[in-house]
């Protein structure tokens, strides 16, 4: 008879740690509506968590398994046009356009992954980049679907029966709880057997393949669970602008996400909360230097890496290191 596994107090403790803070932190985060100066901030706090659910996904893909997506922006804008064409073409609810954008999201991940994970390095990347510029030429060639340059209008928001969710106030507990369930998803991945074997294929592929690990097959799963999540930040948007543009998903937005990942702390499972945080609060700042923001940003990204290799959430670490050196 085998042993069961027992987990050791001191990793036990780390896991409910993770767990309480995710816990105290969405909580505290219930207070915005009633604390916002006015509806402005809460649509920005709507829009942070939607960002956060996208920069999360992708830091499961490029932070933890190691895979360097330059199409994210076109699984989120795929997942937004799913969800809104089905609602205003074919007269489909929101709730049944948000599962379906995150499962046709992941149907296209898988279809794409086979052949595009067998590639590594710089050619994954821009195998991920053309996907991503075919999604933006679709989005605006098809215009009897998705209203072509013009965007897509007369999107629906969510809503309970009569009671709609078309307020910034009204929609942050929808966005609140999506976003918890998402991070909490992560976090329960990342503690399982399939985190542990995600975190060895990105250190050495043909060590994970040694001690018997299926590399191909964990890259896959993580590259569909990561497009899926892009689904649903997409879906989120449409309803929530209740407009979509094929501008918002183009690949200067998803080169972008990969820097958001890089300055809020690659790898690092709160990382995207800094990186959300910083892609919707900077941007309205920069509206007079808006063809210079990539720049900016990129700048930003090296000055921070810099600073800290392992981005904003790989700051206190650093900190404390640098204070035991002090004392010793």
């Amino acid at each position: 008879m085998s042993r069961p596994q027992l987990r050791s107090p001191g990793r036990t403790a780390a896991i409910l740690s993770d767990h309480r803070l995710l816990l105290i932190v969405w909580l505290t985060m219930l207070v915005v509506p009633f604390a916002a100066p006015n509806a402005y901030f809460v649509s920005l706090a709507n829009m942070m968590l939607i960002n956060l659910i996208l920069i999360a996904s992708l830091n499961l893909l490029m932070g933890y398994g190691g895979q360097i997506s330059l199409g994210h922006a076109g699984f989120y804008g795929l997942g937004a046009y799913v969800s809104g064409v089905l609602g205003v073409k074919f007269g489909l609810g929101a709730w049944i356009g948000l599962p379906a954008a995150a499962l046709l999201t992941g149907l296209a991940a898988l279809l794409i992954g086979i052949p595009a994970l067998r590639l590594r390095g710089l050619y994954l990347s821009m195998a991920t980049l053309g996907w991503n510029a075919i999604l933006v030429v679709m989005f605006n060639r098809l215009i009897d679907l998705t209203g072509g340059p013009n965007g897509l209008l007369g999107v629906r928001p969510f809503a309970f029966g009569r009671f709609a969710l078309d307020t910034d106030a009204r929609q942050f507990p929808l966005l609140w709880l999506v976003s918890l369930l998402v991070m909490l998803a992560i976090l329960n991945l990342l503690r399982s057997g399939t985190g542990r074997a995600l975190r060895a294929v990105a250190t050495n592929e043909l060590g994970a393949d040694a001690v018997g690990i299926d590399s191909f097959r964990t890259k896959l799963l993580v590259f569909v669970l990561s497009a899926g999540m892009a689904g649903i930040a997409g879906s989120l948007y449409v309803h929530v602008n209740q407009f979509a543009s094929p501008e918002t998903f183009s690949v200067s937005n998803s080169i972008l996400l990969v820097v958001m990942v890089a300055i809020g702390g690659s790898g690092l499972y709160w990382g995207p909360l800094f990186g959300a945080l910083i892609f919707t609060a900077v941007p309205p700042l920069l509206l007079e230097y808006e063809d210079a923001e990539l720049m900016l940003f990129g700048f930003a990204m090296l000055v921070v890496l810099i600073a800290s290799p392992t981005g904003i959430a790989g700051l206190p670490a650093i900190l404390r290191r640098w204070l035991a050196s002090r004392r010793s």
